[in-house]
């Protein structure tokens, strides 16, 4: 057998391997294992991160930087959770952060519009809710949404993601929080409650503004 093909065949084993398996390779040294959970991963945080935040390349570093740290904190990892919903949270975290310092950094500016991944999830949370097209005209529903998601709690900020910007099911969400369909449900129900009530007083204060 030559080297590459022992090669091969080993990077076949580890694409069998678990999440769980491939974590503990890592924490070992073996950094091909990790290379394998970024490619079984790499894709789905890269949509998470671009809806969270609407520009491809700042999505792509936003990755990048959570990968890093995941990789850095692995020996923290407790393997009794799931690899998927702990990068997960680590990736909307950074996201997060991301759009903190964006938003920052345009305090001075009101005219910027939101980003569009803000937009396309405001415009698909239900109830009696504000126009996102009009609240975006006043330039401060970007940093409205943010506000509340650093309100969230872990739990709800990457049910709310997955669910929103992931467009998963409850069922998937629930699978990848190791929690039960029902508490998947509840802790979108509360990130939604909060959201909702949050534009809600957004249209307030735009009425008082107007008259």
């Amino acid at each position: 057998m030559t080297a590459n093909t022992h090669g091969a065949g080993k990077s076949n084993e580890r694409m069998d391997l678990s999440d769980a398996d491939l974590v503990e390779r890592v924490r070992t040294g073996d950094s091909d294992a990790y290379r394998v959970l970024v490619e079984r991963y790499g894709r789905q945080l890269f949509r998470v991160a671009f809806r969270m935040i609407g520009n491809e390349e700042d999505a792509k570093d936003v990755v990048q930087d959570a990968l890093l740290r995941a990789y850095r904190g692995l020996d923290g990892f407790d393997q009794r959770a799931q690899f998927s919903s702990w990068i997960y949270r680590i990736v909307s975290n950074q996201a997060l952060d991301y759009l903190r310092v964006k938003r920052r950094r345009s305090e001075s500016s009101l005219s910027e519009p939101p980003a569009e991944g803000v937009l396309a999830v405001a415009d698909r949370i239900p109830g009696d809710v504000p126009d996102p097209e009009r609240l975006a005209a006043s330039g401060q529903l970007q940093g409205q949404l943010l506000a509340v998601l650093d309100e969230l709690t872990p739990q709800e900020r990457v049910a709310f993601t997955l669910r929103h910007f992931e467009d998963q099911s409850i069922e998937q969400i629930s699978q990848g929080l190791e929690i039960s369909a029902g508490a998947a449900r509840h802790a979108v129900f509360r990130a939604v409650h909060k959201v909702r009530k949050m534009l809600q007083t957004e249209r307030r204060m735009t009425t008082q503004w107007r008259t």
